[in-house]
């Protein structure tokens, strides 16, 4: 079947004060922060384009006037939903990764939007949140990671740090911060164990890559990912990770516990027990600590394996392929 997959993807850029300043805003903006990093949804579209660049399938990117042109042909809207609310496309759509946080926000797409075929979400707990409110439109897929550019190529051959600690805990972080991150500071203390931290949002791909080249393994702190492009990209340079997997409800305070009460969630979605170990809370760190070492030292960790088994750029951009084509039939 020779098909040409017509992918569409903007950045929200609403005016701000007075109609069309987001232009000069945005001049204003790059000028002074220079050249932004795609965000988590741009990077979605971006490496997609790339897993299907690397096949060698063929797609428009936002032509706006062949999709015009061509009603009746399939289109995938990555995200953002402005896209689907501002340009009202007449085309039948795949949509996502890059959807809203719950279906709240939107209960009634299919019907506002009848021409929305299939919603794609990053993970499964996800798929399992949205599907009482959209039954059978969910699809769970996650984008692929470069693992070229997170590769084993980059560590050093000594690696003198026993642990980078990932710090990526969202909400009540002084609470976490006592409760959870300075105890394991302590415990790797007690066991003369170094260690380095770094933390979510004050940081870029080459510090992480910097931080990784001296690591032998890492310590992963977030409260629940949809997908985790971050930690699949530490296990692609095949660093294991000891993770802190809280379960529980989905935490997002503007949601919860007031609007949405869902559980349970996950922060490794992606993972098997070549990727290391994972931890419920502090009272079950040291043994899990004391467990994932002994390992370690007997080399019974794969991480990279499993990433090159079920997340490279190519493998992901072959899964979305296939959800379009099964929605051009």
């Amino acid at each position: 079947m020779n098909l040409k997959l017509n992918i569409f993807y903007e950045e929200p850029n609403n005016d701000r004060w007075v109609k069309y300043d987001r232009y000069p805003r945005q001049i204003i903006r790059r000028i002074i922060r220079g050249k932004s990093r795609p965000g988590g949804v741009m990077l979605v579209a971006l490496e997609l384009m790339r897993g299907l660049d690397l096949l060698k399938i063929p797609y428009r990117f936002n032509d706006y006037q062949y999709a015009k042109q061509h009603p009746n042909e399939l289109i995938g809207v990555i995200g953002k939903p402005h896209l689907i609310f501002e340009k009202r496309f007449k085309n039948p759509i795949l949509f996502g990764a890059g959807i809203f946080s719950h279906p709240i926000e939107c209960p009634n797409l299919f019907e506002v939007y009848p021409n929305i075929k299939k919603i794609l979400v990053p993970g499964d707990w996800m798929r399992l949140m949205c599907e009482p409110y959209y039954p059978n439109k969910v699809i769970a897929w996650p984008v692929g990671i470069d693992t070229e550019k997170w590769s084993p190529k980059i560590k050093a051959e000594k690696l003198n740090v026993d642990f980078l600690i990932y710090d990526k805990i969202r909400w009540d972080h002084d609470k976490y911060d006592h409760e959870l991150l300075q105890p394991i500071i302590k415990e790797l203390k007690k066991q003369n164990l170094s260690y380095h931290i770094i933390r979510y949002g004050n940081y870029n791909h080459a510090d992480l890559i910097n931080e990784l080249n001296i690591s032998k393994a890492v310590i992963f702190l977030c409260e629940h990912e949809t997908q985790g492009i971050a930690y699949q990209q530490i296990l692609s340079t095949n660093t294991p990770i000891l993770a802190w997997d809280r379960g529980g409800y989905w935490q997002d305070p503007f949601y919860f516990p007031e609007k949405v009460k869902y559980e349970p969630v996950t922060s490794v979605p992606y993972w098997d027990e070549r990727c290391g170990l994972k931890f419920k809370d502090w009272s079950d760190f040291a043994k899990t600590l004391e467990k994932f070492i002994s390992k370690l030292k007997n080399e019974k960790f794969e991480p990279r394996a499993y990433i090159l088994e079920n997340l490279t750029l190519e493998i992901s951009a072959q899964k979305y392929v296939d959800i379009y084509k099964s929605l051009t039939k």
